[in-house]
């Protein structure tokens, strides 16, 4: 039989409050801090840039789009329409990544709460802590995506879950769903959430009556996901880019749950196993360890095994497992304190109260939080991310001016002149047909073959945003037009400037019969200079 814990000196209805309070405010507060240190990064990235210009749709031309594309996230646009809703032109991009700031935060409290409710009030703190400091768990809070919401969903889930096994009131176990059927609106990933409380609940060897309110309660939310999976099995295509897990995968996230940097994840997994220490309890007792271990194993597990059918795993679709690492390993550190200190009272059964190791612990994430400070440090520069659309689109404010043809190749790197319109102000989409909000599109409906053969035989120059892998020898893109668009390019015109920016690719493109005299006109002093932004040497970049 485990032990009570002593109370806190000053009675129950004085400290507990307190502590609880602090336990889960504290780490909240450093999260917030974490989140908003470089948050303006200077430019948006691709899925940040799909969030911002459908969140500022109306509510149909929304709705219409969640019909052919992105219904996996459109609880999400619909809440950032709300957020963004009143946002001028400018890109505002503190306030796309604000709400994934304040939910990391609240999740980083979710966990303290956690732990201090299964375990006590340091192993909470710990937690809590360490949840803030983890570089993956810094990169979402500053993402303008949904994932950090999905993992405060998650983790007020579990700790409803936990209450409701404690009480078994069927109130609990229908807040318990409302919450978890709410979450996973957001994300529909967020139902392997389910895997991890059954698992918790056989670890705790449950009575029926407890698997019977998860079960109802379960069921609920599994069944009010069926049309978005319905719908969103529809749109598989967009993860077609996937690939199958392996071993190396596994071996990638577990260092990210625990900590990148080789000190910190190889002392994060030490205290991690010996916190499964404390993985049994009394029959129907959840313990910390039950209910940590199968969250930060399950469904991560069940999503790399599900892709090896049907590739589907990438690792934020799976972020709210992430908060398992850490309670695992303060229970672990919780251990050691407790070893530490029966050895400071020379062996008594009772620990005595130690506030200065609940300060090394502390100190020791301070440790680790320093120890990882370059990673979080790169991590707030704008090209860590996969590609910089502020960057592009200021290349093109530099290079272009108002009436020049702009050609996207293929149409999805029109993202940066969506995210940016002010950059592209003037310019002449010419293979545009109906923008992205009116044809329900995310990047607008282009015109066919014919149309933009005519367009493209008045044009004497064209500035093409064209993606890294189309220039690949090879390539074939699979739609008509695009194909047009490669085929006019290379047969009527040549390349004359290059410049590359992450995964894009800024040309001009002229034809022939207007090279010679181009030059000449810019040796003679007269006719068009080259573009804003200074001359350039022409690339011998490969054509497309």
């Amino acid at each position: 039989m485990p032990r009570s814990r002593p109370r806190p000196p000053g009675g129950p209805s004085r400290w507990p409050g307190a502590v609880r309070v602090l336990t889960a405010a504290v780490p909240a507060a450093v999260m917030f801090a974490v989140g908003l240190w470089g948050l303006r990064r200077g430019g948006m990235w691709r899925d940040e840039a799909v969030t911002y210009q459908v969140a500022r749709r109306t509510v149909p031309q929304i709705w219409r789009l969640l019909h052919g594309v992105d219904a996996v996230h459109g609880l999400y646009y619909l809440l950032m329409h709300v957020v963004l809703g009143g946002d001028p032109g400018h890109p505002g991009e503190v306030v796309l990544r604000l709400p994934s700031v304040c939910a990391a935060a609240g999740t980083a409290a979710l966990v303290a709460a956690l732990g201090a409710r299964l375990a006590r009030p340091r192993v909470g703190l710990w937690a809590g802590l360490l949840y803030a400091v983890t570089p993956l768990v810094g990169h979402y809070a500053q993402e303008g995506r949904s994932y950090a919401l999905v993992a405060a969903g998650a983790t007020g889930a579990t700790l409803l879950f936990v209450r409701a096994v404690r009480e078994e009131g069927r109130r609990a176990w229908i807040w318990y769903g409302t919450v978890l059927g709410v979450t996973c609106w957001l994300h529909e990933f967020a139902v392997l959430l389910l895997l991890a409380h059954a698992g918790t609940l056989a670890l705790a060897r449950s009575s029926r009556r407890v698997w019977r309110g998860w079960c109802c309660a379960a069921g609920g939310v599994v069944l009010s996901l069926l049309p978005m999976v319905v719908v969103s099995h529809g749109q598989s295509a967009q993860v077609a880019w996937l690939r199958e897990p392996d071993v190396e995968t596994a071996q990638e996230l577990l260092r990210q749950y625990l900590g990148p940097t080789d000190g910190v994840y190889w002392a994060c997994l030490a205290l991690g196993l010996l916190g499964l220490t404390r993985l049994a309890g009394r029959r129907g007792e959840v313990t910390l360890a039950a209910v940590a271990l199968p969250l930060a194993v399950l469904p991560p597990v069940a999503l790399m095994l599900a892709s090896q059918l049907t590739p589907l795993y990438v690792d934020r679709y799976v972020l709210y497992a992430l908060a398992g690492a850490p309670l695992l390993v303060a229970l672990g550190a919780d251990r050691v304190a407790g070893m530490l200190g029966r050895l400071r009272s020379h062996g008594t059964a009772a620990a005595p109260r130690w506030p200065a190791l609940t300060l090394a612990g502390v100190l020791a994430i301070a440790l680790a939080f320093t120890h990882q400070l370059p990673l979080l440090r790169t991590d707030r520069v704008a090209g860590t991310r996969p590609d910089d659309l502020g960057a592009i689109a200021a290349a093109v404010a530099r290079a272009l001016r108002p009436g020049d043809p702009v050609l996207f190749l293929p149409a999805h790197a029109r993202g940066a002149e969506l995210a940016y319109p002010a950059d592209f102000k003037g310019t002449r989409d010419i293979a545009l047909a109906e923008p992205g909000a009116e044809s329900g599109t995310l990047y607008g409906r282009e015109v066919g073959e014919g149309v933009l053969r005519r367009r493209l035989a008045g044009a004497d120059e064209v500035w093409a945003v064209m993606e890294k892998y189309a220039l690949v020898r090879g390539y074939r893109p699979r739609l008509g037009t695009e194909r047009a668009k490669f085929a006019v390019l290379n047969q009527q015109f040549v390349l004359r400037q290059e410049m590359v920016i992450d995964r894009i690719a800024l040309r001009l493109y002229v034809r022939p019969i207007r090279v010679g005299s181009a030059e000449s006109a810019v040796q003679g002093g007269g006719g068009r200079p080259y573009p804003r932004g200074g001359s350039r040497t022409p690339t011998a970049a490969p054509r497309p």
